[in-house]
């Protein structure tokens, strides 16, 4: 999964993609989230797109508010890139790397359920950022889960099938954006906070 977040005189705007086995299964523009493959059926797809156009107006006003107090005169782009991969030998790496403008920010050690920092020098946005994602079990305990056992999972079920579609849920992919967004909402306020001010 891709997604990018660009932060400019206090508007948002979002573009992403998740990709199952390959293949192109949700993508993401402005608010709106969409099921490019039929990996669920339209009733529940409808709820769960809901859940994601929400949490995204909800950063978007986080951000115009953080905006207004501490103005920033330039861009800012975030980049989070996560998911995992399944080896032929039945092994699996799983992953969650953020950059900001470009350069390596922060990334999640998914063996123990911790950021670190990336930043190139000490700096106290990442710092800041760092220690407000590692309060919380949606960005700790909950995205080590869904990188760990669920996103492998997915990919396990897709390898069982011998290339056909498995009858698995593949609600977990949009659970994994929402993920995404929520640690997206912690770098938001620690970069909003620390470069409009201090620490």
């Amino acid at each position: 999964m891709l997604q990018r977040t660009r932060v400019s005189k206090g508007n948002s705007t979002f573009w992403g993609n998740a990709s199952l086995d390959g293949r192109l299964s949700h993508l993401l523009e402005g608010c709106n989230v969409t099921q490019v493959l039929p990996l669920e059926p339209p009733d529940a797809w409808a709820r769960r797109q809901q859940v994601v156009t929400n949490y995204l107006s909800y950063f978007g006003g986080l951000v115009r508010l953080f905006s207004q107090e501490r103005p920033i005169n330039y861009t800012q782009s975030l980049c989070c890139r996560l998911g995992c991969q399944l080896f032929p030998n039945g092994t699996a790496h799983s992953f969650y790397e953020v950059t900001l403008n470009g350069t390596a920010f922060l990334s999640f050690h998914v063996p123990t359920a911790t950021w670190e920092r990336r930043w190139p020098r000490g700096d106290a946005v990442a710092t800041f950022a760092e220690r407000e994602l590692m309060k919380y079990s949606e960005t700790t305990q909950d995205l080590q889960y869904f990188l760990n056992t669920t996103c492998v999972g997915i990919l396990q079920a897709q390898s069982a099938g011998t290339g056909k579609q498995s009858s698995r849920s593949h609600a977990p992919l949009v659970l994994g954006l929402i993920l995404g967004t929520v640690a997206l909402l912690g770098m938001a306020v620690g970069i909003f906070l620390c470069t409009g001010g201090s620490c």
